[in-house]
C-alpha cells in the first residue's frame, strides 16, 4: 500500500473541507471494506483518506416516519437490516442487507458507502497484467472475449461488461429510494435511479457525484408494497457471495389476485442496478400465477445480450425473476 495522508473530521463540514483540501484524487473511508482492499491491490492509489465513520449527520435510522423511511449514510448494514420494521413491513430492503458479505464485514459495512463499491471483476482488480478501460481508460477490456461468466448481461458496452455487484442498491430502486447529498457549493436530493451510471465509452465514470460530495442520507418512500416483497438472490454458494442474479420485487394484489402494483429491479446481472419497468408494467393488471411471472422473467432480461460463459445467466435471471414474484406474491396475500 503506497504512502497517504489521513485525515479525521469530527463534523461533516470538517469532511467537506478536508476532502477539498485533498483534492479530486482523495477517498472518503466509510466501512473501508472495498477501499482496503483496492489499495492493497494498487488499484485504488489516492493521496489522502477521508476518515467519516464517526461524523454525527451520517448517523441514525429512522423507520417510523408516515412518510418516508430515513438511513443515515453512516449506518452499519448489519444494524438496518435488523431493524424490526423493516422486516415486517419492507422484508426486500432488509433481506438484501442479511444477504450481503458477511456478517463480519456487514458488521462494519455502512448502507452509504455499501450503495458505491466498485465492481468485482477479476480482470479490474487483477492489475496491470490486463487491460481494464475502468482502471486505465484506453487501455481495453480483457473480460470481452475473455472469462466472463459473472459478468453483465444487461447495460454493458464495447468498453465494459464489468457488474455492479451490490444488493442493497438493487432494492433500493425498486423502491424509488432518494439520496441527500452535501458538497461544497451546497446540499441537494438525487434520486438513487440517477446516481450510478452505464459504462458507455467512459468506464472509468461510476457514478454522477462530484468527487467533493458526500452521501449523507437515503430516504425511501413508505409504500403498502413494501409487505409483499423479497430479495431473492442466487449465487453459487449460500453465503458470502455476489449474486449470479437477484431479484427484488414488491406487489400489492387485488380481488382473485390481480396485480395492483409491481416493482421489480434485478441485480448481479447489469452494469448498474437495473430497474425493470417494461416487466412491470406487463404484469400490472394480470392474475399473478405461475405463468405470468416467467413472463415477466422473460420480459426483464429481453435485451440481455451473453458473452461466450454467461448466456446461462439469462434463464437462471428469469427464473429468479419469477421466484421472487410467488415470495412476494404470497407475503402479500397475508
Amino acid at each position: 500500500m503506497r504512502p497517504f495522508a489521513y485525515a479525521v473530521p469530527a463534523t461533516l463540514d470538517e469532511a467537506l473541507r478536508a476532502l477539498s483540501e485533498a483534492g479530486p484524487g482523495a477517498k472518503l473511508l466509510a466501512g473501508g471494506t472495498t477501499l482496503y482492499d483496492l489499495m492493497k491491490l494498487d488499484v485504488e492509489t489516492p493521496p489522502a483518506v477521508v476518515d467519516i465513520r464517526a461524523l454525527p449527520e451520517l448517523a441514525g435510522v429512522d423507520t417510523a416516519g408516515a412518510s418516508e423511511l430515513s438511513f443515515g449514510a453512516g449506518a452499519p448494514m448489519a444494524d438496518v437490516a435488523a431493524d424490526p420494521v423493516l422486516r415486517r413491513d419492507y422484508p426486500a430492503l432488509a433481506e438484501s442487507l442479511a444477504k450481503a458479505a458477511s456478517q463480519q464485514l456487514r458488521n462494519v459495512a455502512t448502507v452509504g458507502g455499501n450503495l458505491l463499491q466498485r465492481t468485482r471483476c477479476p480482470y479490474f482488480r487483477g492489475g496491470l497484467a490486463f487491460p481494464c478501460n475502468k482502471r486505465r481508460p484506453g487501455s481495453g477490456c480483457a473480460a470481452i472475449g475473455g472469462l466472463d461468466r459473472g459478468h453483465a448481461l444487461l447495460g454493458g458496452s464495447d468498453a465494459c461488461i464489468a457488474t455492479y455487484p451490490g444488493d442493497w442498491a438493487v432494492a433500493l430502486i425498486a423502491f424509488d429510494a432518494i439520496l441527500d447529498v452535501a458538497g461544497p457549493r451546497g446540499s441537494r436530493t438525487l434520486p438513487l435511479a440517477g446516481l450510478h451510471v452505464e459504462p458507455g465509452d467512459r468506464p472509468d465514470r461510476e457514478h454522477t457525484l462530484a468527487w467533493d460530495e458526500i452521501v449523507t442520507r437515503i430516504r425511501v418512500p413508505v409504500t403498502a408494497a413494501g409487505r409483499g416483497s423479497t430479495y431473492h438472490k442466487v449465487r453459487d454458494r449460500e453465503s458470502y457471495a455476489f449474486a449470479l442474479a437477484s431479484a427484488a420485487v414488491a406487489v400489492t394484489l387485488g380481488a382473485g389476485g390481480t396485480v395492483e402494483e409491481c416493482r421489480v429491479a434485478v441485480g448481479g446481472v447489469a452494469t448498474r442496478p437495473w430497474r425493470c419497468h417494461e416487466a412491470e408494467r406487463e404484469l400490472v393488471g394480470a392474475v399473478l400465477d405461475r405463468g405470468s411471472a416467467r413472463r415477466a422473467g422473460e420480459t426483464a432480461f429481453a435485451e440481455a445480450r451473453p458473452g461466450r460463459q454467461n448466456a446461462f445467466r439469462i434463464e437462471l435471471g428469469v427464473r429468479t425473476v419469477a421466484e421472487a414474484l410467488r415470495i412476494a406474491g404470497e407475503r402479500a396475500e397475508r
